[in-house]
């Protein structure tokens, strides 16, 4: 994302923050109950209906901007996002999944005994693509999953 739009400082020379998605007690989901306005100060209170966009991460967000800006070209977001033609369909796949517009993958029998006993190398490789972990952390995990 360019300028300072995405997530610095809004028009108020305030720093803007996200909010989290989830209580970090309980891990429930939070409800917005509240809003105020910068200007004149008003608020609002009741429970109004979150953004599911709003809890993206900065790169997720970039994600979803170049696969909007490329008109859903895969092939256009695997150039603007410099990864492979996989790595960019598993960036886009998990946010969806993020979203809620698709169901998490299921585990089949056999990834799912590997990921009791450590990581699947699938895991792995999909912690590593989407910059989760750094190379060296793959490698180890790697190791361990034979």
């Amino acid at each position: 994302m360019t300028g300072s739009h995405a997530y610095g400082h809004g028009g108020s020379g305030v720093p803007e923050y996200r909010p989290p998605r989830d209580c970090p007690v309980c891990g429930a989901g939070l409800q917005v109950t509240r809003l105020g306005c910068g200007s004149c100060g008003s608020e609002l209170s009741g429970v109004f209906e979150s953004c599911g966009f709003c809890g993206l991460t900065d790169a997720e967000r970039f994600v979803l901007q170049v696969f909007l800006v490329s008109r859903g070209n895969m092939r256009e977001v695997e150039r603007h996002l410099g990864v492979s033609y996989p790595t960019a369909r598993q960036r886009y796949a998990d946010l969806l999944t993020k979203l809620g517009l698709e169901p998490a993958p299921a585990a089949a029998s056999g990834a799912a005994e590997a990921a009791q006993a450590g990581h699947s190398r699938e895991e792995v490789l999909a912690s590593l693509a989407r910059g989760d972990i750094d190379v060296d952390t793959a490698a180890l995990q790697l190791r361990d999953a034979g």
